[in-house]
């Protein structure tokens, strides 16, 4: 038997009571490699002679580093190098050696996420989408077409990122990995005093020995490295440090901190740039085509010499368009043709195939006309080089304008992304607390623990704690709250906010991807991945829409052509110098470029980008379209009272004793009883217990512990303090436990709440010993917040676990008629499906805590006064802040966000309904209306800019309410 190392340990495979467990490895290779574990749950494993002969099969197998094997379990855990060989080879193996093998689901899912280029319409998405879902080990992929990314979870032991990248260029798009989710908390260093490859083997091994280092990626061009870290365990500094004492004698090395650029805004620029400077390279050739085709031939004499013929019908005029269109087709318009080509081949359309189809149409048609005129000398024809090579121009020219805008609706993200401060400075103190050394340190730098000093106009650089110092903080910037807080020792600050006046020293307690800031960024950045369900309808329309463009367009054609051959209409219908086919030919082409898939791609997603953008800028972070959906057809709010109608924070106001306990046994059974609950009134009875216990002199420390703890959802606690049974709790966790409640102590509860006050209980050994009042303020705005919920047509409801007394009192007070009382969590959750049932489509509103299984049975969870903490699961949308205005601020923003949605939607399927028909020429026997192919592509890039620009309108968005200029008010009355 051999330890293969200390993380085995972890694997509950290896400590078996009754069974027998044989291990093997392989001779450990010079080289270092990266090594995983893979666990397959395996049947008909009798005895360890079976253990033993899938060990030796597995062993044989080149990668495969060590193999564990449990019979009484029927697992297996082995060691490979995936470079070598993959989880399903092992797998084939062991069924190869007879015996069935299942992998277990508990497996490694890593996540990436991938810059996508090239994608111009949902069809485009749609295929990375389903090209990324076909790779083998790929659990999940979405791809979001306004950001231009894709998110994708898969095996790590199955595929990787090389993988993935090949499967989306095979589709026919460009991929960059941007980030492994796995991998956030990265540092890239820049490396000095590298004079051969085997100093970077040598500064490698040492980072990879670090203790928290997951990954260490090495640049041998340019001497820099990458390293992915475990913040608890190692930071930036500790790794620059690691790689100074690598040197050795005469080598010296040296780190210093490498800002890579901002890949998403220098693809951004670099995306604008090409479509800028391809839009004026297609003019410099277009303009003259369409001067010498539509301008010089009707200013006679200036445009005669464009008729002067060089061989037989073949003239001036022709040959110049002809030489100058065909760069703009097929140099300037090669993105179209490769577009296309990969459109076709995955077997879907999409613009690109289009544009191809009508600009060829157009350059072909007007080839034959150059070869007929050429080759004969009684042929008369028109030339349509001018419509191909405008209409690419006014393409490119709607792509430009489209980028432009795009950029512009993640503007608020980038604006969160650059609160964050460049510098901070670093401090350190002797064990007096004094300050020894001050220096300022880049923020890339600074690692868990650290002590740095935040002097007033400065911003915070990371989540911390304060140690000392005193101030106000603005936290407008993340949270959305106008006036400044004040801060004290052991008081949260979040990084990005700015110290207002005073000079404050904060402990950093969230660095990196952990901070708030960091985490705000991830979640809107998800959510502008996540597909709302409304995007489904563009997503059906797009699947036919390209294939019923071209048939509308050939049947146009058809029609027209046969039209003129019959002799139908008027000859002077015809414009001049054109004949039946060439105006059958451009009503064609009109169709076929006049259609927009694009419009209708992205009317859904830019909405999501900048709502999810703008709400997060107000301290409303909402998780992706389809909460941003949901939450527009809410009809029911559901609250929690303690923290959310009311501030949260409950205050004892008195105490009573109902037996022979002294008060000072009273306080000391209390205190040990509610000292392990985290529910903010156990915290109030311990913290003024304390208080009252000190009036009667010392507290006694044998009494303080407490056995048998139990925690009663909803009711209360019960416990242990050395020989007696003590339960602190509600009127229901004495009826629970049998403890007779007196009529003095009924008469108590009665007169406590109906004072809006909660009386908790106090049993020991079986009697009721006294009781705590404990009373929690309403919120100043809740009154209003409510008032304005029924404005808009929607019915509230209180739900909570205190007594009925007090919670009508509170819902009495703040204007909310229904409500249920002395209901435990998992009774929330119920009654909330209850009211679904009576086809409501309900919010649950609470604090994210206690209150989870009920956010999650509601159509839209909100969890309100989060703080830091913005990465609740349970939740659809996160309020940062504890105002309750910020309720109505989601709602009010989803339902703004739907009617921008729609109004986009409306825009791009009426433009298409619309356009089809005039392009087709349903017009032009009125008053010869119709759409020439340039005019066409000019109105198809215009739908795509409206939308977009549509979108943007939702930056101006300003929340409904604004409940602290009230408080601002009368808190201004009360100083005076």
């Amino acid at each position: 038997m051999e330890i293969n190392g200390k993380d085995e340990l972890k694997l509950p495979l290896l400590q078996p009571l009754d069974g027998v467990v044989v291990t093997a490895s392989q001779p450990s290779t010079i080289i270092d490699k990266k090594i995983k574990t893979v666990m397959f749950k395996i049947g008909n494993i009798a005895c360890a002679s079976c253990a033993t002969s899938i060990e030796s099969v597995l062993l044989e197998l080149n990668g495969v580093e060590s193999v564990m094997v449990s019979v009484l379990q029927g697992q297996a855990a082995v060691k490979y190098i995936p470079e070598l060989i993959t989880a399903n080879a092992i797998k084939e193996a062991i069924k190869d050696a007879g015996f069935p093998v299942e992998e277990l689901p508990e497996q490694e899912i890593a996540v990436c996420r991938l810059r996508i280029k090239g994608m111009a319409c949902t069809s485009c998405s749609e295929s990375v989408e389903h090209a990324l879902s076909l790779v083998d080990g790929v659990k999940k992929a979405v791809v979001g077409l306004a950001l231009e990314e894709a998110k994708v979870h898969f095996d790590p032991s199955i595929t990787d990122f090389n993988h993935i990248v090949e499967a989306v260029e095979d589709a026919g798009f460009g991929a960059d990995v941007i980030n492994s989710g796995n991998d956030v908390n990265k540092v890239h260093l820049k490396l000095e005093g590298i004079s051969s490859e085997e100093d970077i083997n040598i500064i490698q091994s040492y980072l990879e020995s670090v203790e928290g280092v997951n990954d260490v990626e090495m640049d041998l061009a340019e001497n820099k490295v990458t390293v992915s870290y475990d913040p608890d365990l190692t930071g930036p500094r500790s790794l620059i440090c690691c790689i100074e004492k690598a040197g050795q004698g005469s080598n010296f090395y040296h780190a210093t901190l490498y800002s890579p650029p901002r890949q998403r805004e220098t693809e951004r620029q670099q995306e604008i740039w090409m479509y800028r400077n391809q839009f004026i390279w297609s003019c410099l050739f277009s303009i003259p085509v369409f001067i010498f085709a539509m301008v010089l031939p009707m200013l006679h004499p200036y445009g005669n010499w464009l008729d002067f013929k060089v061989q037989n019908m073949l003239t001036v005029g022709m040959l110049l368009r002809w030489i100058l269109c065909t760069p703009v087709q097929f140099i300037i318009g090669r993105r179209f043709y490769v577009g296309s080509y990969h459109a076709l081949r995955r077997r879907s359309a999409n613009m690109e195939v289009l544009v191809a189809l009508g600009t060829n149409a157009a350059y072909f048609y007007s080839v034959y006309i150059v070869i007929k005129a050429l080759t004969t000398d009684m042929f008369e024809g028109n030339d349509f080089f001018e419509t191909s090579a405008m209409l690419i121009s006014f393409i490119l020219l709607g792509k430009y304008l489209e980028v432009v805008a795009k950029g512009k609706t993640s503007d608020a993200l980038a604006k969160l992304t650059d609160l964050a401060p460049d510098t901070a400075h670093l401090i350190a103190l002797d064990d007096e607390d004094n300050v020894i050394s001050d220096i300022e340190i880049s923020t890339q730098l600074i690692q868990r623990n650290d002590i740095l000093k935040i002097v007033p106009g400065e911003k915070v650089p990371v989540d911390g704690i304060v140690v000392n110092g005193q101030s106000h903080v603005n936290e407008s910037m993340i949270t959305g709250e106008a006036r400044p807080i004040a801060k004290k020792p052991g008081d949260k600050v979040i990084g990005g906010t700015v110290n207002e006046n005073g000079c404050i020293l904060v402990k950093a307690t969230h660095v990196g991807s952990e901070t708030a800031l960091s985490q705000i960024v991830q979640l809107v950045e998800a959510a502008q991945l996540a597909r709302a369900p409304v995007q489904k309808l563009a997503d059906q329309i797009s699947r036919f829409f390209v294939p019923t463009v071209v048939i509308v367009a050939f049947i146009t054609w058809v029609t027209w052509f046969t039209l003129g051959e019959l002799g139908s209409y008027p000859k002077h219908w015809m414009p001049k110098g054109m004949d039946g086919f060439e105006l059958a030919l451009q009503f064609a082409i009109s169709v076929l470029v006049v259609a927009c898939p694009c419009a209708l791609g992205l009317a859904t997603p830019t909405a999501v980008m900048v709502a999810t953008g703008k709400g997060a800028s107000l301290g409303v972070l909402i998780k992706g379209g389809n909460a941003l959906e949901k939450a527009h057809k809410v009809k029911t709010i559901v609250f929690d009272k303690t923290g959310t109608l009311t501030v949260g924070k409950p205050v004892v106001v008195s105490a009573v004793l109902f037996s022979s306990f002294s008060m000072e046994e009273f306080c000391d059974m209390t205190t040990a009883a509610e000292a392990n609950s985290e529910h903010p009134i156990a915290k109030a009875v311990v913290e003024y217990a304390k208080r009252l216990r000190q009036k009667f002199g010392p507290q006694t420390e044998q009494m303080t512990d407490i056995k048998e703890f139990e925690v009663h959802p909803g009711a209360g606690v019960s416990g242990k303090v050395g020989d007696k049974l003590v339960l602190v709790g509600n009127k229901r966790l004495m009826q629970d436990s049998s403890v007779p409640v007196s009529p003095e102590v009924e008469n108590h509860i009665s007169e406590t709440e109906n004072l809006a006050r909660t009386c908790v209980l106090v049993a020991i050994n079986g009697k009721v010993a006294g009781a705590f009042a404990v009373t929690d303020p309403v919120k100043p705005e809740a009154g209003r917040v409510i008032s304005f919920l029924h404005s808009m047509d929607i019915s509230t409801v209180m739900m909570t676990g205190d007594n009925w007394a007090t919670a009508t009192a509170i819902a009495k007070e703040v204007g909310i008629k229904e409500v249920y009382a002395e209901t435990d969590p998992l009774g929330k959750a119920e009654r909330i499906k209850n009211l679904q049932m009576k086809g409501m489509t309900v919010a649950m509103v609470g604090d994210g805590i206690n209150d989870s299984p009920a956010l999650v049975a509601a159509d839209v969870g909100m969890a309100i006064g989060a703080g830091t903490d913005v990465a609740i699961e349970a939740a659809d949308i996160v309020l940062i802040k504890s105002n309750l205005e910020d309720v109505i601020t989601a709602l009010d923003l989803s339902r703004k966000t739907m009617s921008r949605i729609r109004l986009n939607y409306v825009w791009a399927l009426g433009y298409n309904v619309l356009a089809m028909p005039v392009a087709a020429g349903i017009l032009f026997p009125l008053d010869g209306i119709r759409i020439p192919p340039w005019l066409a592509g000019a109105c198809m890039a215009a739908s795509s800019v409206s939308v977009v620009c549509s979108s943007l309108l939702l930056q101006s968005y300003k929340k409904p309410l604004h409940v602290e200029d009230d408080r601002d008010v009368s808190h201004n009355s009360n100083s005076k």
